[in-house]
């Protein structure tokens, strides 16, 4: 981990390193893309037979029948997972139900006008595929994260993915009543519920975060079949001025030990509290390789040289996750996947119990949207009605518009509506 500081002799280095963070994404996608693309088109062309040769090469899973998991093997991994632990999980899976819940658009209709009611419909997509990673660590919590709003959506048909799934991931599928669970992982899984086997029918939409090859096989679907984002490895960025270095510094190794490859950064203006969360991260990551290597290679301290400078760096950089001070700062807040405010919000608490959803953007991408929420499993249909009043109000303005786009059919549709208003409200005179 290192300081780079914005003002003096190394601020030109500073400026250079900060403008090359805004810029990360999804190269690194483009290293295993040239693989990816043949395990998807093999799996696209040759169904079950290509898709289980993939799962026998990578997972070392033998035929059709090993693949899915049965309702009774989720039921018995319910039942031997410790009472703590199901109490846990229905914990989180209440939180994230509640927030879901709040978060679903609702459908309206309303006047806009004489003889003109407008609104819209919210339904539910109707199938999705939930990408449930199991490398390094065992992640019941991106199951829940993720079917638990698409329940909350309504949509029809939950199907979740997950090459080797711990005990408590088929617990929470139990909890919460999964039907489709299939032994499979990697972009040979992505392909397989983007375009269907003789087995796995088609989704409409894949959700959750995986690694490179997960990645570059959503971003190779995505024309084919909805994505919700393409999820890099984590990212925390803490802004501070006020903190305590060594909770500031345990906040950066927990995130970092995700992924070698995870980004972690402190900005803040005071030099003393930047020196103290440098030796706390030295400290704290020694027993913890995976952090200690992140921190390695992406750990940097931001001295900036204002506060609203620390800000606009902070906006700049988008990160998946962000740590305040305090309330107040959530007005300079614009990109950010997730805030934390306060020396007590942990964000390993928004990774599992809070609420809000912990499948995030990253690689700049909060500058254009948030965490995964019940909106990615629904869609918006617009509905208008007009009786003869409105059509007599607004037409005559529409073909207007319509000439002048020299659209002469649009304008001809307008016209004809007109002239049965006029008459109908001559014979009513």
């Amino acid at each position: 981990m290192k300081i780079i500081r914005t003002k003096g002799r190394g601020a030109r280095q500073a400026a250079e390193i900060i403008s090359a963070l805004e810029r990360r994404g999804s190269a690194a996608l483009d290293a295993v893309l040239p693989a990816v693309k043949r395990i998807v088109a093999d799996v696209r062309k040759g169904g079950d037979r290509a898709l289980l040769r993939y799962a026998k090469r990578f997972d070392g899973i033998s035929g059709a029948d090993a693949i899915r998991f049965s309702r009774e093997e989720m039921a018995s991994a319910w039942k031997s997972t410790d009472p703590d632990i199901q109490s846990a999980l229905s914990t989180a899976a209440d939180q994230i139900r509640k927030f879901a819940s709040r978060q679903m658009p609702h459908s309206w209709t309303e006047s806009a006008g004489p003889g003109l009611a407008t609104g819209q419909l919210v339904r539910s997509i109707r199938s999705v595929g939930c990408y449930v990673p199991s490398g390094r660590h065992p992640l019941p919590s991106t199951l829940l994260m993720t079917a638990i709003p698409a329940q909350v959506a309504g949509v029809e048909r939950i199907v979740v993915v997950s090459p080797k799934p711990a005990k408590e991931t088929l617990a929470a599928a139990h909890l919460l009543g999964i039907q489709e669970f299939y032994r499979l992982g990697g972009a040979q899984a992505i392909a397989a519920l983007a375009y269907g086997t003789e087995t796995i029918s088609h989704v409409d939409k894949i959700v959750g975060p995986g690694n490179l090859y997960v990645t570059a096989a959503k971003r190779l679907v995505a024309f084919d079949c909805a994505i919700d984002m393409l999820a890099g490895p984590t990212e925390i960025v803490v802004t501070s001025v006020r903190g305590k270095a060594g909770e500031i510094a345990s906040e950066l190794v927990a995130q970092a030990e995700h992924d070698p490859e995870a980004l972690a950064i402190f900005i803040t203006t005071r030099e003393k509290l930047a020196q103290y969360v440098l030796v706390e991260c030295k400290v704290r990551s020694q027993t913890n390789p995976i952090a200690r290597e992140a921190l390695r290679r992406n750990g940097i301290i931001v001295l900036a040289a204002s506060v609203d400078e620390a800000r606009s760096i902070t906006n700049r950089l988008a990160p998946e996750h962000l740590t305040i001070d305090a309330p107040e700062d959530l007005d300079w807040v614009q990109n950010a996947g997730s805030v934390f405010v306060g020396r007590w919000s942990a964000q390993p608490m928004g990774d599992y119990i809070s609420g809000p959803n912990h499948t995030l953007p990253t690689g700049g991408m909060a500058r254009v949207r948030g965490g995964l929420s019940v909106n990615d499993f629904v869609k918006l249909i617009t509905v208008q009605e007009y009786e003869a009043e409105g059509m007599r109000d607004l037409g005559p303005s529409a073909v207007l518009l319509a000439e002048a786009e020299g659209l002469t059919g649009h304008a001809e549709a307008i016209r004809v509506r007109l002239k049965a208003s006029s008459r109908g409200r001559r014979l009513n005179a």
